[in-house]
């Protein structure tokens, strides 16, 4: 360890991947080098405390940078990477030692340092636990469109009021406000430390550097370690499922992403990353790749799908409705074409011949990939050796759709899409249950698109439809009652006589529908045939909440997003802003809403940038409440100190768990 025997000397190192990399004994060997770069290196000059016995040193700046060293505080030590504090005396465990140190302090004068009794029986058990917990401090982190009033969680002093940034001398710091006027200045770049509040009821907020907020996580960390044992026993069947790993073909692989037209985003890489790396395990894969309409969720698919099909295995993909099955189908067929993979689609628009003709060849091992929509979980689709299931938009399948190919197949790998997940699943993947990848960085050339929430107004109507025409565009008019679409088709036509209007609704005939979407789409169409049959404005029903890909479709217009859910707004929303042209959404509403509504609307109108899906998402949960996700006793503990802490609690103690069983 990094002191002398007469612990005159303690070297304290941040929790870095760089030093996380290091084993103890390298900080011994080391030593005098690491003294020498914090000298004239700036990373070990901001990285490093070295102390000694007798040295003056400020106690107050001590804590600050063991905070910003990203040691957590804590009211009693028990692993590496904690802090606790209680008058002079500052306990801390080190994450380059094997043992837990006492720093006796008298002033601002090191009086002892001297080893507690606590120690790490594995170095690696450890070192994997806090890479785990550097990893999920990510995903709790995410800040993206905090706004001043908001409030947020700090890991060691609780929750606050975010009151906005502030510069002080060339550095930037988030503001916290707590109790009577006490203030926090949290430097920009340690977000780690910070999560957005997410609960049921207005948090309270108590004094800065009160024994409360310890307390509390004290308290809330040992109910966690309860119930984390619960949910592994719960989960235990699921664990000891193995399958044999995939194995990659390099070649066919570049074939296919050589073929990508698009140059792939860095979270494209790390989510088609995270992927491999799960299928790479013996281990059935359970992951959920969350991201905005158009951000690439289903080239993450495809190269999924290729992995299993290079392993022989056999994929089924579900949608939610035929329009996207069939989107699906023809992009999977392109994207596939110079490969030897078979692919179909089943679903109502094939005769019960050509369904017949599929079942047989998916039972016998002829296909690759079926994509289809629920027709997919019926009794009499059997196959020989399924082993990826891909569900797009699992928010609108129930747990036991979901769960029905896994009762058949135990083993079976599944790969999860959703702009906005379900707070279930948000639930399982921030609390380690289910692995998440956050595609939040929008592809190049995408602009975010200009919302506006207005009161209804037929004049703004026909103004944008005009504006959108006038440039060659294409218009969505969401009008969610199928009783009165075509009185609105009507009613526009009149509006906008210029336009060539068409709607669609789920109870149409599908393969009427699907004509009308190519019709509007121009897919596999001549220029002249697309002029012809050219829709200028599709009035539609929430049937176009789903992976529709139409980059000339560059304004929606919802007639009363009131009555729609927040994240499903968010997704429909979605539909436009595919390309570089920039997209208008027009979010209109009624003059009596409920504050539910009101809320919900406030929510669209702060998500204004790209890559928002997932926050919109956190927000969902908390404004609707927790559901039947939570019993009453983990609301009450969510209340106190956040989802996203509280989540990242219970994370952090399965992980630990995990390891230690291992």
């Amino acid at each position: 360890m990094a002191q002398d025997k007469s612990l005159n000397k303690l070297l304290i190192v941040s929790i870095t991947p760089y030093f996380l990399e290091k084993q103890v004994f390298w900080f011994d060997e080391n030593l005098d080098e690491i003294l020498q770069s914090t000298k004239t290196q700036s990373f070990f000059q901001d990285n490093t405390i070295f102390l000694k016995k007798g040295q003056s040193h400020n106690l107050s700046g001590l804590l600050r940078k063991l905070d910003e060293m990203g040691y957590e505080r804590v009211f009693t030590i028990q692993a590496p990477g904690e802090f606790s504090q209680k008058g002079g005396v500052i306990d801390i465990f080190p994450i380059n030692t094997n043992q837990a140190m006492r720093l006796d302090f008298l002033g601002n004068n090191i009086e002892n340092i001297q080893p507690l009794n606590i120690k790490v029986e594995n170095e690696q058990n450890a070192k994997d636990i806090l890479k785990k917990k550097l990893k999920s401090q990510k995903l709790f982190s995410d800040l993206k469109n905090i706004k001043p009033d908001d409030y947020l969680v700090h890991l060691d002093h609780g929750v606050a009021k975010f009151s906005g940034m502030e510069k002080i001398k060339d550095h930037e710091y988030y503001v916290l406000e707590y109790a009577q006027n006490d203030k926090l200045f949290v430097p920009l770049g340690l977000e780690r430390k910070l999560s957005r509040y997410v609960g049921f009821s207005n948090p309270v907020v108590s004094r800065l550097g009160s024994a409360l907020w310890q307390n509390t996580k004290r308290k809330i960390k040992e109910d966690v370690e309860k119930l984390a044992k619960e949910l592994l026993d719960l989960y235990a069947k699921k664990e000891n499922i193995t399958r044999s790993s995939y194995i990659n073909d390099n070649e066919l692989e570049n074939e296919l992403t050589t073929s990508f037209l698009y140059q792939e985003t860095p979270d494209q890489i790390q989510a088609i990353e995270d992927i491999k790396n799960d299928l790479a395990k013996d281990k059935p894969m359970d992951r959920i790749v969350c991201g905005d309409v158009g951000f690439g969720k289903t080239e993450v698919a495809i190269r999924t799908a290729f992995l299993a099909g290079i392993n022989n295995r056999q994929t089924a993909i579900i949608c939610p409705t035929t329009i996207l099955a069939n989107q699906h189908f023809n992009n999977f067929k392109k994207r596939f074409g110079a490969l030897p993979f078979n692919i179909s689609l089943i679903s109502r628009l094939q005769t019960k011949k050509e369904q017949k003709k599929i079942i047989k060849e998916v039972k016998e091992g002829n296909i690759d990939i079926l994509i289809g929509t629920h027709r997919i979980l019926s009794a009499d689709i059997e196959f020989k050796n399924l082993q990826l299931l891909i569900i797009d938009d699992e928010q609108r399948f129930g747990v036991k759709q979901k769960e029905k190919l896994r009762q058949k197949n135990p083993s079976l790998d599944i790969l999860s899409l959703s702009a906005t997940p379900i707070p279930r699943t948000i639930y399982l993947a921030l609390s380690s249950f289910k692995n998440i990848s956050l595609m939040q960085t929008p592809p190049q050339g995408r602009s975010a698109i200009n919302t506006n929430i207005l009161p209804y107004n037929k004049k703004i109507i026909q103004q944008a439809i005009h504006f959108e025409l006038q440039r060659n565009g294409q218009v969505y008019f969401l009008h969610n009652k199928i009783q009165t679409i075509e009185k609105t088709k009507s009613d526009l036509e009149k509006l906008v006589p210029e336009a060539t209007i068409s709607y669609i609704h789920g109870r149409m005939d599908e393969k009427e529908l699907i004509k009308i979407m190519d019709d509007f789409s121009g897919y596999a169409r001549s220029r002249e045939a697309r002029e012809k049959n050219r829709i200028d404005v599709l009035v539609a029903t929430t049937i176009i909440e789903n992976g529709i890909d139409l980059p000339n479709v560059n304004t929606i217009i919802i007639e009363d997003a009131s009555r729609l859910g927040l994240s499903q707004a968010y997704q429909i929303k979605g539909r436009v802003g595919r390309s570089h042209i920039k997209s208008f959404a027009y979010l209109f509403y009624p003059k009596n809403i409920t504050p539910l509504a009101r809320a919900r609307l406030k929510a669209l109108e702060n998500a204004n940038e790209l890559g928002s899906g997932y926050a919109i998402a956190m927000k969902d949960m908390e404004i609707r409440g927790a559901g039947n996700i939570l019993g009453k006793e983990q609301s009450g503990s969510i209340n106190k100190i956040g989802l996203n802490l509280y989540c990242q609690i219970l994370s952090d103690a399965v992980e630990k768990m995990r390891i230690v069983s291992l």
